[in-house]
């Protein structure tokens, strides 16, 4: 049965993000390609997706990672402890606690980086369609249990949305996943025929690495566990042709 999601629907963009379609658009037109990290349930792993792309697409670009959960600042942390580790690939580390502070902090950062990345609040707010409404692809990590798939039920509704203001390429990215057992390959069949959004084909499995790398301001693929650096090395690949 599908789950309904929480709170009432809006069928039209909420006014704010209606009022800047002209904004949105040029923002999203710059040489930045802007991947967008949302989830409204807590603990589902949108710091660790957020980090593992940003610290990785820093060795290939330059990257910009605005961190929007606050106070918790997770991802800003993240970035603090790299910056002093590892020099070649440092992230530019910034926070907006409002949508309309992340709005005026996006618009001076695009054109000036390669990627933008944008680690969203767990839960449903402006700040969430004001991250799908910038973004060319928007992330959604889900964890591997039913519960996790209902919560991202009421992500569906933001995405339509965003997605009437401008095209945005819409992934689930699977976390904690153990891609060979049977719950595995029931949850996917079950999230995409439910919530009717795609999932990407790379999954970050149940690993320690992830949880190191995150509290050391590394990336999953500088820990030295050669599952996580090939999940992530997978995961960049992939974002980076949807983000084409």
């Amino acid at each position: 049965m599908r789950r309904q999601a929480c709170g009432r629907r809006s069928r039209r963009p909420r006014v704010w993000l209606a009022n800047r379609t002209k904004v949105v658009t040029r923002m999203t037109k710059t040489g930045t390609k802007t991947v967008g990290v949302v989830q409204v349930k807590g603990g589902a792993g949108r710091s660790t997706v957020a980090t593992n792309l940003a610290g990785e697409l820093a060795k290939i670009g330059t990257v910009a990672l605005i961190d929007c959960d606050q106070p918790q600042g997770t991802s800003a942390s993240w970035a603090a402890l790299r910056q002093g580790l590892v020099e070649k690939s440092a992230v530019r580390a910034y926070t907006a606690a409002t949508h309309r502070e992340l709005v005026t902090v996006a618009a001076k950062i695009v054109g000036q980086v390669d990627y933008l990345v944008l680690d969203g609040p767990p839960r449903i707010a402006e700040m969430s369609r004001a991250i799908l409404a910038l973004s060319n692809v928007a992330l959604v990590p889900v964890g591997a249990s039913l519960a996790e798939v209902w919560a991202t039920a009421d992500v569906v509704p933001l995405v339509q949305e965003a997605q009437g203001i401008r095209p945005v390429e819409v992934r689930m990215v699977w976390t904690r996943f153990r891609a060979h057992t049977r719950l595995a390959q029931e949850l996917e069949a079950h999230a995409g025929r439910e919530l009717g959004l795609k999932s990407l084909k790379a999954h970050l499995g149940f690993r320690v690495a992830y949880a190191e790398a995150l509290g050391e301001g590394l990336t999953a693929a500088e820990t030295g566990d050669p599952a996580a650096r090939n999940e992530i090395a997978a995961l960049v690949a992939e974002v980076r042709r949807l983000a084409r």
